[in-house]
């Protein structure tokens, strides 16, 4: 298969690299696809911008049909408010005075609905504080650790009920259901095992919502998140909402499961042949712009640092190669039989376009009619 785009390599010879490429059409193909898929199966679409961090982005997601977005920071959410985006919900637990602070300021002088995922009683009684403090109702969810073994609570604790109890009580305070998030799904190996992991997380989320209902706590909303786990699914019943962030872009790691194709990845990364040796091409696109990381929540692959491609064969199987080595400015791919000259410039499929996008300042954006430039709004923040 060849890049579907007219005249993109006469575009990439006047782009200056390392450079983040986004391909606008198979883009808007991945976000109509998921959309299609919320729409079709009644559930909300509230998407990850953790991917993407574009403000422009998450305006199309929005026109297609999204109920709001999903952040992972407080510095996320500061972008997203004061970019006119009505529905955001934090999906990390926030604990800090502070950063309430800076959400309940930012809430109140746009009039955006906040929501915000807790797992403990510390993290209540702070949101209940500041909420308190800034004359505000703060609509919280519970985390539920569905078998990543990261935040939230497992299942069975009997402090699910307990800390559901208190949100519901306190006077600021909205309990709103429960969410979680199945990132342990990127480990499967095939369509069927993620399909597996996504009824194991609505059975056990089903479950918890009935307990908490029989004891009379209202649960308005339960929602799942992780693209593999999303796209594998095939039941709904009692989920009300997804938040898959990586299907904006795609990458190795939905390849991987099965659940995506390389062809349908919209971010690579373009780079240059700046030295070459018995063993490698050397490119100019090292850890700072395609990260060293090679998986997700540890799981790694056999597919280094990504698939690199001639720009002029790209996805071209013949000419594929992999990054083998980085270093912060420097880019080993594997010649895999070879011969590119020095200058020559390459497209790197990453394995994990999200810190690929967030080490980025702006995309270079391959669109129909020529090449734009979009800024990556939220980059760099982890606050």
């Amino acid at each position: 298969m060849t890049d579907p785009i007219m005249n993109t390599n006469d575009m990439l010879d006047d782009v200056e690299t390392p450079a983040v490429l986004l391909d606008v059409t198979r883009m808007v193909g991945n976000l109509r696809a998921m959309q299609d898929l919320a729409d079709r199966h009644g559930v909300s679409l509230r998407p990850h911008i953790k991917t993407h961090k574009s403000l422009e982005i998450g305006r199309r997601q929005i026109a297609l049909g999204a109920s709001g977005v999903t952040v992972a920071t407080v510095d996320e959410a500061q972008v997203f408010i004061e970019g006119g985006f009505e529905s955001i919900t934090v999906a990390r637990p926030v604990v800090s005075p502070g950063k309430w602070d800076r959400l309940l300021s930012a809430v109140k002088a746009h009039g955006t609905d906040l929501r915000v995922v807790t797992d403990s009683k510390k993290g209540i009684q702070v949101a209940g504080e500041r909420a308190a403090a800034h004359e505000q109702i703060v609509r919280l969810f519970l985390k539920i650790d569905v078998g990543l073994h990261r935040c939230g609570l497992l299942p069975n604790d009997p402090r699910v009920g307990e800390l559901a109890g208190m949100i519901h009580d306190h006077d600021n305070l909205e309990f709103r259901g429960i969410l979680s998030h199945a990132g342990h799904v990127y480990g499967a190996k095939s369509r069927a095992e993620a399909a597996e992991v996504a009824e194991a997380e609505r059975r056990t989320m089903v479950a918890v919502r009935d307990a908490l209902q029989s004891d009379g706590l209202p649960v308005r909303e339960v929602s799942v998140g992780a693209t593999p786990a999303v796209l594998a699914t095939e039941r709904f019943d009692g989920i009300t909402e997804i938040r898959p962030g990586n299907y904006v872009f795609l990458d190795l790691l939905p390849a991987r499961v099965g659940v995506a194709g390389v062809a349908d990845a919209a971010l690579t990364v373009l780079a240059t042949v700046i030295s070459r040796n018995e063993h490698y091409f050397v490119t100019d696109a090292g850890s700072k712009t395609l990260t060293s990381d090679t998986g997700v929540h540890g799981m790694t692959g056999n597919q280094g640092f990504g698939l690199a491609y001639p720009a002029s064969g790209f996805l071209e199987r013949e000419g594929e190669m992999i990054v083998e080595k980085v270093s912060e400015e420097h880019g080993m791919v594997g010649r895999n039989g070879l011969d590119l000259a020095i200058g020559s410039k390459i497209r790197v499929v990453p394995v994990h376009s999200c810190p690929v996008a967030n080490l980025a300042r702006s995309y270079a954006v391959l669109t129909p009619d020529g090449l734009e430039t979009w800024p990556v709004d939220a980059a760099g923040g982890s606050r």
